[in-house]
């Protein structure tokens, strides 16, 4: 019988955002949502703030059309 491994930790990255571009600074495999915290993997980050240094998982995260972004 074949006992499947355990998945590899998976570790966050360091990572700088650039205007068209990012720059690794630690290896990992995902970077944490700015608004919700979820883990975004690398592959599927789309959307960051450079000004911020912030990554959002959606347009929406990342327009402020969130619920923790909105006033009142």
């Amino acid at each position: 019988m074949v006992v499947p491994l355990p998945p590899a930790p998976r570790t966050e990255a360091v990572v700088k955002y650039l205007p068209a571009d990012l720059e690794i600074l630690r290896e990992g495999d995902f970077v944490r949502c700015a608004v919700t915290g979820r883990a975004i993997a690398l592959d599927d980050l789309r959307y960051w703030d450079v000004a911020r240094q912030a990554p959002f998982v959606s347009a929406t995260a990342a327009f402020g059309e969130h619920p923790r972004n909105r006033n009142g």
